[in-house]
């Protein structure tokens, strides 16, 4: 394994040098945007919601490993870039699981765990069944998919309780997963536009990713100072 092994991944991206992406790049302040935002909601609360607080921890750390990918573009950084968006969407669940649906806690560990399982199987699973280069022609989208149908599902799961008529937790869900919809195939579209958009489309991915994860926040703690 080359820890030092250069990533071309992106249409923005023409050469090896550190701002070769200045807009992917740059973009990465929407991240940074959001904790703060999502911090300073959590922190009003009272007592300060604990969970909301450390999802704005992971979504600044997610905006740096972006960051750091954007700039350096290589083997370790690129792990600087997924590891804390995998870890956000663990961690998410995993609080959904508990302050949505009520489950246990033996509940919502292992089915984090068999989620977080299921996501790192995906992709291998279809290429062996397909024959196909599926994160290549889905330019690593296909990576996301878990995440998109998880959040769905938990936005039909929460619209079906009693305490959604007060809380609208399950409607904003499904607005957010919209919105995750639309960012998603602008990841997606990013190599396709190059000819017409040589910037491409990843930055758009960060703008609108950075609005999904502020939003999923802010409805975890609303939902929290709603129904306790």
């Amino acid at each position: 394994m080359d820890w030092f092994e250069p990533v071309r991944a992106y249409c923005e991206r023409t050469g090896g040098e550190v701002w070769a992406e200045p807009v992917n790049a740059l973009s990465n302040a929407a991240f940074l945007i959001a904790a703060a935002a999502g911090a300073r909601r959590a922190a009003r609360t009272a007592p300060p919601d604990r969970a909301g607080l450390a999802l704005s921890g992971l979504v600044a750390v997610v905006g740096i490993g972006s960051f750091l990918f954007h700039t350096l573009a290589v083997f370790w950084s690129m792990l600087a870039d997924v590891i804390p968006i995998a870890l956000f969407i663990d961690a998410y669940l995993a609080l959904a699981l508990r302050r949505y649906l009520r489950l246990p806690l033996v509940a919502v560990v292992s089915m984090t765990a068999a989620f977080a399982l299921f996501g790192l199987c995906l992709t291998p699973v279809l290429e062996r069944l397909t024959g196909l280069d599926v994160a290549g022609v889905s330019n690593g989208s296909i990576d996301y998919l878990p995440a998109l149908v998880a959040l769905f599902g938990m936005a039909a799961a929460t619209i079906g309780r009693p305490e959604e008529r007060i809380t609208g937790t399950g409607r904003r869900l499904a607005g957010i997963g919209v919105l995750f919809l639309v960012s998603l195939t602008a990841r997606t579209l990013d190599r396709s536009v190059c000819t017409i958009l040589p910037t491409g489309t990843h930055a758009l991915w960060h703008l609108l990713n950075a609005a999904v994860l502020y939003a999923l926040v802010a409805t975890a703690i609303r939902h929290r100072q709603t129904v306790g």
